[in-house]
């Protein structure tokens, strides 16, 4: 789960905000302490606390003194409309400037996304490899 391509306490933020938008941590649920982080990752305590802290200061956590640090009210909405301006941002643009480069119009476009949509797990190439054998 942690590796060594990002800084871990953003690695701890983003495992912790996947859970929130899974739903493995509900609204108002307390989340794991940076003791239990440290120990399951095998990491300083002060790291974990530096990512758990990162949600606290972007309002997706809050601490109740003396027993933990809780899911924020609305955290999911909130990190599922971030996520969904950076998927635009990261995949849909790129992708539409691409497609207009290649003269695919718009409804054209629209079609292949959702061809992949319907395509499943299967659309990543390894169909393709399963076919070659």
């Amino acid at each position: 789960m942690i590796d060594d391509s990002r800084p871990i306490f953003l690695q701890i933020a983003a495992l912790i905000e996947n859970d929130i938008v899974d739903g493995n941590l509900p609204e108002e649920s307390q989340v794991p302490s940076t003791n239990e982080f440290a120990a399951f990752h095998r990491i300083n305590p002060a790291t974990a606390a530096k990512g758990v802290n990162l949600l606290v200061e972007e309002g997706i956590l809050y601490k109740r003194r003396g027993i933990g640090m809780f899911v924020c009210t609305g955290a999911r909405a909130a990190l599922v409309a971030r996520r969904t301006q950076e998927f635009f941002e990261q995949y849909v643009r790129p992708l539409a400037a691409e497609a207009r480069k290649l003269g695919i119009p718009p409804d054209e476009l629209s079609r292949m996304i959702i061809r992949g949509a319907e395509a499943g797990p299967a659309a990543d190439g390894n169909q393709e490899r399963s076919a070659a054998l």
